[in-house]
């Protein structure tokens, strides 16, 4: 006999096809009409299916325990950030970091220690009793720029009419090179606070043990050792494909899947080794079409980009279904009022004034209003939960005695508290920012015209200041008497009358006035009409005088 087999699986599948499918029927819609980023609609929909609301997703149940949930938050964002940064590195035009290595060095170089002092001062003076050791920890998480979020202003129809291809290419590249550039920031903290902090009970070494971590671990193993290994692995799949494709042995589905497998694999062998990964696969991405081939013969594919958006809306669900929202407001770290201040001065002070102050050296922000928008355009995404769960898998092995040590666990209730609301806040602000603009544009305008027209009366004709409503009876009455006397009745020339003009029209007004309005001159807006084209379009009522006629084209001329 059938039954019902109501599993966590069979639930997953259910919400997940179901929600996909339904935001595909109106994606359109919601993303090139509304301005809304697809990011935004998953969280509110993971927050709605999560144990929080429906409680259809059920994530702790699938995990197991919650250090379980961490390292599958951790993979996951791995994942989705590194098939983001491969397909980041292959969009970007040919010898693309080598010819613009100077915007991108003051990007990744002072703007983005700028960024991490600033959020580490912020951090500091909102969070209560919060040493700037740990202050600094936490800054560096929310230092890097996400490339799942910047797709929402470098892609679609507002990116193509508001933002500049060159600006679109610079905020693509300094989003992929800055997430795996976090490691030395975060690093730096956390070994100092590993090895000095209460006294480095529990460890042996001091200041010279971290610092020295910090220069061979993090800067020679996991920062130089990805770049070395991504240039080499994208430059080998460049050469193998290259020799593939020419002698015929790859068919166009695995051609066009290339790329997100070289991702993959990245992320695996880098995870093995244990170096940067992030890093390695925005690298190798870049270096797979340094001679432009590989992004020209994939330009009008749907493939990546499919691909690309089933991982951010599944990778927002699993957030907002996991998202620990009740800690925001029910925590011994930090006051609900304190964090909510402390998001809006991170969107604010965390990027827009080093960005604005920057601006005149970085030659694609042309204007101010381009660095305006490109300072406050630097979301806080997937790339912040990375480093979130990567700090605390570290803060887990500071242990006195087989247990975690009293500061590294204040740190990482800190630390996820504080990250998690940040990324919240950016993802809401940052998804609802284009069409919030975009009301308050236009929004005023339509109301003003709406309340200061007037309805005009029917068969109106208004030219500049001047309406003229002909009644249908006088128009009647010249046309039949300049019918039967074969010549148009001469009007009194006490008045000359001013000219306007529409398009290539000339018309007159029989009733102006030395009182009347200016003439109406458009030749600033579009060029004049020649001589014997105007002549042609010259309007003349029945009773009007022949030469008046030739002064009006005399006086158009």
């Amino acid at each position: 006999m059938p039954t019902l087999a109501v599993t966590n699986f069979n639930i997953v599948c259910s919400v997940l096809g179901g929600f996909i499918t339904l935001f595909g029927l109106v994606s359109y819609l919601f993303k090139e009409k509304f301005y809304l980023s697809e990011a935004l609609i998953s969280l509110l929909a993971g927050v709605t299916f999560s144990p929080h609301a429906t409680n259809f997703v059920k994530p702790l149940d699938y995990t197991g325990s919650q250090a379980n949930l961490n390292s599958a938050t951790l993979y996951f964002s791995r994942l989705v950030l590194g098939v983001q940064l491969v397909l980041a590195g292959v969009q970007l035009p040919s010898r693309y970091l080598q010819k613009e290595w100077k915007p991108l060095a003051l990007l990744l170089g002072p703007i983005m220690a700028c960024m991490w002092v600033a959020s580490s001062l912020l951090i500091y003076a909102m969070v209560p009793r919060l040493p700037f050791l740990h202050a600094l920890a936490v800054g560096a998480c929310v230092t890097p720029t996400d490339p799942v979020l910047s797709n929402s202003i470098v892609k679609g129809k507002f990116a193509d009419k508001n933002v500049p291809k060159d600006l679109q290419k610079i905020i693509v590249a300094e989003s992929g090179a800055n997430d795996g550039l976090g490691y030395p920031y975060l690093f730096l903290a956390l070994y100092l606070i590993k090895y000095t902090g209460e006294g480095g009970l529990g460890q042996e070494g001091g200041v010279r043990t971290a610092i020295g971590l910090w220069f061979g671990e993090t800067w020679g193993y996991t920062i130089i050792l990805s770049i070395v290994y991504g240039a080499a692995v994208g430059w080998i799949a460049k050469e193998l494909l290259h020799w593939a494709e020419e002698n015929k042995f790859v068919d166009r589905e695995s051609f066009l899947v290339f790329a997100i497998t070289l991702a993959l694999f990245i992320v695996g062998t880098c995870g093995m080794i244990g170096s940067d990964d992030v890093l390695a696969c925005f690298i190798a991405g870049n270096t797979f079409t340094w001679d432009d081939w590989f992004r020209l013969e994939t330009l009008d594919d749907s493939l990546q980009p499919t691909i690309d958006m089933l991982l951010n809306l599944s990778v927002f669900i699993w957030f907002g279904a996991i998202c620990p929202w009740s800690l925001f407001a029910h925590n011994s770290v930090i006051p609900i009022y304190r964090l909510i201040f402390l998001g809006v001065l991170i969107l604010l002070l965390r990027r827009l004034p080093v960005v604005f102050a920057m601006h005149k050296l970085i030659h694609q922000i042309e204007e101010k209003r381009q660095a305006i928008f490109v300072g406050f355009f630097g979301p806080i995404g997937v790339s912040a939960i990375f480093y979130l769960y990567i700090s605390l898998e570290f803060l887990e092995g500071i242990t006195v005695d087989g247990v975690q040590r009293g500061d590294a666990e204040k740190l990482g209730e800190i630390i996820t508290i504080v990250v998690w609301f940040l990324a919240i806040c950016s993802i809401v602000v940052h998804g609802l920012s284009v069409p919030l603009g975009k009301l308050g544009f236009f929004l005023p305008r339509t109301l003003s015209r709406a309340f200061s027209s007037q309805p005009n009366e029917s068969g109106s004709f208004q030219a500049g200041d001047q309406i003229r409503t002909p009644p249908l009876g006088v128009l009647r009455e010249r046309i039949r008497k300049s019918n039967h006397s074969g010549q148009s009745t001469p009007r009194s020339a006490s008045g000359q009358r001013p000219l306007y003009r529409i398009g290539g029209t000339i018309i007159r007004d029989g009733h102006a006035t030395a009182s009347s309005p200016p003439q109406v001159e458009l030749n600033n807006v579009r060029p004049s009409t020649p001589r014997d084209v105007a002549v042609e379009r010259t309007i003349r009522f029945p009773d009007e005088a022949p030469e008046l006629a030739h002064a009006a084209n005399d006086k158009f001329s």
